[in-house]
């Protein structure tokens, strides 16, 4: 069988990593018995400078992009209506948040191989429920939901463990170029951007097999 490494750079709070993941993962499903995919989590932070509080997510946008809340809420129903294309349903967020501890936990879950269930956990709490992905108690949470060892997750939290190693993948990526999420990265030669149908990820996939 052939083999494909799949980076899939991200952040936490970006609703089109939430819908390409869910698209790359079933595009990869329908090449099942074809390709063996190891695919990774890696970390991109979208506002590394937001405070822990948060910021409200329409004036936030607002004053980044220079949107108007009309905008907002036409690009937040266009995102509703692409997230349940691929199984993911979009609740009501009222805040944007620091993702940097989130990114940590990430980085311990893809050593103990859990790391996709613990993004997955992460992307629902944000963008389904509506909660606060900076917030300790809510990360240790949801770490137990995907399947670790909440103690240890709650230690990891209370330090700086593994904030040295996150910040060297994070600078790697702005290295290659990398300045907007999702970028997908197979086999550190080929780059796919966006949250792209399920189809257009498998007929790139087939196409990138054939030439392994």
């Amino acid at each position: 069988m052939k083999r494909m490494k799949i980076d899939f750079v991200s952040d936490v709070v970006c609703p089109w990593c939430a819908i390409g993941l869910n698209a790359l993962e079933q595009a990869i499903q329908r090449l099942d018995g074809e390709l063996s995919v190891e695919l990774q989590v890696q970390p991109f932070e979208l506002n590394p400078q937001m405070p822990p509080e948060g910021e409200e997510i329409v004036a936030h946008l607002t004053r980044k992009y220079g949107i108007t809340p009309e905008d907002c809420a036409r690009n937040t129903e266009m995102i509703r209506v692409r997230g349940e294309t691929v199984g993911f349903r979009f609740g009501r967020r009222s805040r944007t948040y620091n993702t940097f501890d989130a990114h940590r936990l990430l980085h311990w879950a893809g050593l103990e191989g859990r790391q996709r269930e613990l993004k997955h956990a992460l992307l629902r709490a944000y963008f389904t429920d509506g909660e606060n992905v900076a917030d300790p108690g809510l990360l240790v949470r949801v770490a137990g939901e995907a399947g670790l060892d909440p103690q240890r997750a709650q230690a990891l939290l209370g330090s700086d463990e593994f904030a040295t190693e996150v910040r060297e993948q994070e600078q790697l990526w702005l290295d290659r170029g990398i300045h907007s999420v999702p970028s997908i990265v197979i086999d550190d030669r080929h780059l796919i951007q966006g949250g792209q149908p399920v189809e257009v990820f498998e007929q790139v996939l087939r196409e990138l097999s054939g030439k392994i």
